[in-house]
């Protein structure tokens, strides 16, 4: 597992790197607010919809979901590892983190 931290997850968004965000998390929370461009998947789902939503086994990946104490992006990250994806990285501080930097999101708590 790699972790990545906002500031670099930032930089790479903002230099236009090839990054797919994953929120670990529920539907309804995602619905909520989300990082600009990231799908949903809850961690409980990845066995099952990550070959189809992530078709691309090489690419990199970030997953994060809702703070430091949520544990749904490392249990997402241990099972795309599990499933043969290569570069996935972890931001383990997740969205509260990002909105308490002030940046932006996607959703109806904007």
């Amino acid at each position: 597992m790699i972790l990545i931290t906002r500031e670099e997850l930032r930089d790479k968004l903002i230099m236009g790197e090839a990054v797919t965000l994953v929120e670990a998390l529920p539907e309804k929370y995602w619905r909520d607010s989300h990082l600009p461009g990231a799908l949903q998947m809850d961690y409980t789902e990845v066995a099952y919809k990550a070959h189809e939503l992530l078709p691309d086994m090489g690419a990199t990946i970030v997953v994060y979901c809702a703070s430091i104490e949520c544990q749904n992006s490392s249990k997402a990250v241990r099972t795309l590892e599990d499933l043969g994806y290569i570069n996935v990285h972890e931001y383990s501080e997740g969205k509260q983190d990002w909105l308490e930097a002030g940046l932006p999101v996607v959703g109806s708590l904007n």
